[in-house]
């Protein structure tokens, strides 16, 4: 039974998850299809390709006389159904794939968001975080808005639709909306049968553009292309606003600061290895970040292991580099969901156990080197190295393709406080003894930025150095010689 906002109620499992690792978590992943045919299987074909950068919630909205929207949560899979499928006829649409930092994992809070407005229905998915939600929200609600939900994202829609009512025209209103919007977005908009993508002057988060089959595509990675069979054209600019029509794209600009602020994550670890992000492939930026590591932090060892799977081309860069023999020493069990619910410290405590498991004929008896890509809080990483150790390990020295975590993240990863964070008010030394490694090694910043291959003013490090490309209350904007005074 169709909700009367379009959307069709699926799972309603409203439970917050407790992941089975403490790796930063991204927003979620968008994608948006226009074609001369059926788009529905298309766009959840996407959202399966990018399951990684969000496993809470799916959904996808086409229109045909209207939009009709349909999601749920857990992964794409069990969110949206091939029955529910049947429903979702049109050639047009877009879809959502989401972990939450910006609002609680529920029902109500996936995307797309929908919304009947004066000027029709409109549907919109969002990737990334408005640092101004709740002044924006409170400033709302004063004027007497209501909220359906607790994400910033229908704070954008709810704005867009009103700023379409006043100005009558689409861009227009997109061109007012951002700049009243502080923080990353990358967005992908249906406003009645028009497809809009969106990306923030600042270009936080990955958007790019595709062609395939009879139409036009726009995602957060360019491996959906490559997975449809369709060509990569190009990544939208900081702060454009793309049309994609049925034969062609109109593009609008912008202003857009000088310096922008790509989030060096996206090469280190979100991305899938097979995209290309700002024209880097992440495959080879991540191999040439184990290279790096290998040069800063060398170690007499015998064998060079990843953690599966984030760790694996960091891992055969330090081989590379080192030439130390490179080995699968984890194996990863890869029917343990990314959102397994453990309601008892003892389930949590078995977490990594039933994750990973040590080949032991690898590890035992060698000096090992143990590759990742990042170090948030430790316990999963300490887990780790006590399970090489009870398969015979005789030394794990741990090499990490970032450098230490030291700051919030407030532009779409799950790192909200420094209390967090291992490496808070922590020598490396005493991180290594906390996550009980022989040594520690994080790649350098400037290992890091030339490993990415693009100037560090163009790159989003808040979270490594303390300094943001958005002024956030308390905290030291980049380029800046103090912190402002609140």
């Amino acid at each position: 039974m169709s909700k009367s906002d379009g959307s069709i109620p699926l799972n309603k499992n409203i439970k917050e998850p407790v992941f089975l690792d403490n790796k930063p978590k991204d927003g979620c992943g968008i994608v948006g299809v226009i074609s001369k045919e059926s788009v529905a299987y298309d766009i959840r074909y996407s959202l399966r390709v990018l399951q990684h950068r969000g496993q809470e919630s799916a959904g996808i909205a086409v229109f045909n006389k209207g939009i009709k929207c349909c999601k749920g949560m857990g992964l794409v899979y069990e969110a949206i159904s091939k029955e529910q499928m049947n429903e979702l006829e049109g050639n047009v649409g877009i879809g959502h794939v989401r972990y939450s930092t910006a609002g609680s994992s529920t029902f109500e809070n996936s995307q797309p968001v929908v919304v009947k407005t004066d000027v029709g229905e409109i549907a919109l998915a969002h990737n990334g975080e408005i640092v101004n939600a709740d002044a924006l929200r409170k400033g709302l609600q004063k004027k007497g808005w209501a909220f359906a939900t607790t994400t910033d994202s229908e704070i954008i829609i709810r704005l867009l639709a009103n700023e379409i009512s006043t100005t009558g025209d689409v861009i227009k209103a997109i061109k007012s909306l951002m700049g009243k919007l502080v923080g990353s977005y990358s967005l992908v908009v249906l406003i009645e049968d028009r497809l809009v993508a969106v990306r923030d002057s600042f270009a936080f988060k990955p958007l790019c553009i595709g062609k395939f089959k009879n139409g036009y595509m726009v995602s957060s990675e360019s491996v959906v292309f490559d997975t449809l069979g369709g060509t990569f054209m190009r990544d939208l600019k900081p702060g454009e606003i793309v049309e994609l029509m049925g034969d062609s794209i109109r593009s609008t600009m912008t202003s857009s600061p000088k310096n922008h602020a790509h989030c060096m994550f996206e090469w280190v670890y979100f991305a899938r290895p097979d995209s290309v992000i700002e024209g880097r492939l992440v495959y080879d930026v991540r191999r040439e970040i184990g290279k790096t590591l290998a040069k800063e932090h060398p170690v007499d060892a015998d064998v060079v292991i990843p953690v599966p799977d984030s760790g694996r081309a960091h891992a055969l860069g330090y081989y590379e580099g080192s030439g130390i023999p490179y080995g699968e020493g984890l194996m990863k069990n890869r029917y343990i969901e990314r959102t397994f619910i453990m309601p008892q410290q003892e389930d949590r405590e078995m977490s990594v156990v039933l994750k990973l498991n040590p080949i032991q004929p690898v590890v035992d008896g060698k000096r090992v080197v143990l590759a990742d890509d990042s170090i948030v809080r430790g316990t999963t990483m300490r887990k780790i190295v006590q399970l090489l150790r009870n398969a015979g390990a005789k030394e794990v020295h741990v090499r990490i393709g970032s450098p230490p975590i030291r700051a919030p993240c407030y532009f779409g990863i799950d790192m909200k406080t420094r209390d967090q964070f291992a490496a808070t008010d922590r020598t490396v030394e005493q991180i290594a003894e906390l996550i009980t490694a022989d040594t520690l090694g994080y790649i350098s910043l400037e290992g890091l930025i030339k490993a990415i291959g693009r100037p560090s003013k163009d790159l989003c490090l808040g979270c490594l150095t303390g300094e943001y490309p958005i002024r956030i209350p308390g905290e030291k904007v980049r380029f800046q010689k103090q912190i402002d005074v609140f």
